[in-house]
């Protein structure tokens, strides 16, 4: 059975890491051109992941161990879907997927980098809106923007 209690605590959980992830890819986005383009897209993604993964929790809806954003966001109703493209989650499970590891891939331009940001950005405002009140309870610099 579903425990909404657990559930609330989980998800608070997935949503400081993803906070960490978002605060790691921006600040690090602020070296501009000294910036590595490709561990920024990699926390974006994180952030993502991480936000989707807290709103399935206090869904009740179970999910895979998997860094795939098309498939986390299938597995959401689509009244809860955060507005992405099917480009853009192809986008973001890459940096997950190839851009972590040498080779594979073409280097991240500083503008793709500033674009991964303001979409992990706009997820994180589309799901915060859809997570429960008490998920952002007793969290200090993670409050809930109105």
């Amino acid at each position: 059975m579903h425990d909404p209690e657990k559930a609330i605590r989980v998800a608070r959980e997935w949503v400081i890491k993803a906070e960490n992830d978002l605060k790691t890819a921006t600040h690090v986005l602020t070296l501009g051109e000294e910036a590595p383009t490709d561990t920024i897209c990699f926390h974006c993604q994180q952030a993502v992941e991480k936000y989707l993964k807290a709103l399935l929790i206090t869904r009740g809806i179970w999910f895979p161990k998997t860094h795939d954003i098309e498939r986390l966001v299938r597995l959401l109703p689509v009244k809860d879907r955060p507005q992405l493209s099917t480009d853009e989650q192809a986008a973001l499970t890459d940096y997950a997927t190839q851009t972590r590891y040498p080779g594979g891939y073409e280097p991240i331009s500083l503008e793709e980098a500033h674009l991964a940001v303001a979409l992990a950005w706009r997820v994180r405002d589309q799901i915060r809106k859809r997570l429960p009140p008490e998920v952002f309870e007793g969290l200090e610099g993670h409050q809930r923007k109105a």
